[in-house]
């Protein structure tokens, strides 16, 4: 990359972190009533912590919690099935369900971006031991922090394969510019309002674009 090329693109990020630190410190504030209503609304549903936090692969790989409103019973991870799950599974909380289909579940990672684990606009986070699974060209996801919503997410989300999904974020990463985040966070918005990309799999064992590697079935969190 050239010299003023680099020198660029290190301008926008130095501006798209203080605008991830800015935007996550305003809408904890602001949306602060309404987490804790859906806290209370997790631990009134079912027995056990409103908050589900789970290993995943930051930038450059590095290890970080990240955190989001359960929708699961305590301990669902633990049974033979582990985190994955399908539509009609009996883990899922009627709770977790409406946060599933409003993706209210997503807002503790604001904390997440407001740490700098990750950013509103990236890649989405992996689970470690897929990450580990990448080769040298899709280890390039890695080299920007992981988003609350991304490219992949607005151009398909699960309905789209996991290749797929790999090519969009590192064409995502490689073409990377404020404005692209611009037109995520406009695009994240209809995605939302339209539950686009939410259904899980009908049963296990139902093909979806989600699944990591063809052997394994949609992670839960």
């Amino acid at each position: 990359m050239p010299a003023d090329r680099e020198r660029g693109r290190g301008a926008q990020l130095a501006v798209k972190r203080a605008l991830d630190v800015a935007g996550s410190a305003l809408l904890l504030a602001a949306l602060s009533p309404v987490m804790l209503l859906v806290a209370a609304a997790v631990r009134a549903d079912s027995r056990g912590g409103a908050i589900f936090r789970q290993q995943r692969a930051g930038r450059g790989g590095r290890l970080f919690t990240m955190y989001k409103f359960r929708t699961m019973v305590e301990g669902a991870e633990r049974s033979p099935l582990g985190s994955y799950c399908y539509r009609d599974d009996p883990r899922i909380t009627r709770a977790g369900r409406l946060l599933r289909r409003t993706s209210l579940d997503e807002l503790p990672q604001l904390v997440n971006v407001l740490k700098g684990d990750m950013s509103f606009v990236g890649p989405r986070p992996d689970l470690p031991h897929h990450a580990e699974r990448y080769d040298a060209r899709q280890r390039g996801r890695l080299d920007m922090r992981p988003g609350i919503t991304g490219w992949a997410q607005v151009n398909g989300r699960n309905g789209i394969s996991w290749p797929a999904r790999i090519e969009l974020d590192l064409a995502y990463v490689h073409g990377w510019s404020l404005w692209r985040d611009l037109q995520v966070v406009a695009r994240t918005v209809k995605v939302v309002l339209a539950r686009e990309g939410t259904e899980l799999p009908r049963k296990l064992g139902e093909p979806t674009g989600e699944r990591p590697w063809p052997e394994q079935k949609r992670d839960a969190s």
